[in-house]
């Protein structure tokens, strides 16, 4: 059985997680830093946004249910993160914030956000999509490019326990295979 880092293992868990393998995609290939302001919706029980904040300047992290948020929020107090801020609101309709390097959604429908994402992102800010599944990653890709976003390319991320013995190393049966499809595209 694959296990967490020890970091994420001690993290509340309420609606479903964005695990590590892919929390380390979306930290990379956003190029993001201590300066970047991001704004994560679909908060959930907070990793992804726990993730952010330990490296970026601040993280406005938005849901439309509140006992979500109460999760993240006791996740952000047992790391002693303070530079988020929830919101209780639905990003489909709205995202307050202008001029940010970085828009994750990890909600049903997140191609429904993609308008709101391009206004609150600056130019050359990144939008990051965590769809489940391949129909839900193209409606995602289809309008993005509708949009006039650049650099549009989507990735599985699968990781596989190896088996390390003294006779011998192989791959292990276990592993974590398919969580999600990541989508990236530039603004």
């Amino acid at each position: 059985m694959f296990i967490y880092p020890s970091f994420y293992r001690k993290l509340k868990r309420g609606p479903q997680v964005i695990l590590p393998k892919d929390i380390g995609l979306i930290l990379a290939y956003s190029y993001i830093d201590k300066e970047s302001v991001c704004v994560d919706a679909g908060t959930g029980s907070g990793w992804l946004t726990l993730s952010l904040a330990r490296l970026c300047k601040h993280v406005y992290s938005y849901d439309i249910r509140n006992d979500f948020i109460e999760i993240a929020k006791k996740n952000m107090l047992m790391h002693n993160v303070s530079n988020v801020t929830f919101k209780e609101m639905d990003v489909t309709k709205k995202i307050e914030e202008k001029n940010v390097d970085l828009v994750t959604l990890d909600l049903p429908n997140s191609e429904k956000a993609l308008k709101n994402a391009k206004k609150a992102l600056k130019e050359g800010g990144r939008v990051v999509g965590y769809t489940p599944n391949t129909e839900q990653a193209k409606k995602f890709v289809l309008k993005l490019n509708s949009l006039g976003f650049n650099d549009v390319y989507t990735v599985e991320n699968i990781v596989r326990d190896m088996l390390v013995r003294e006779e011998g190393t192989r791959p292990s049966t276990k592993g974590i295979w398919h969580t999600a499809y990541l989508t990236f595209a530039v603004r």
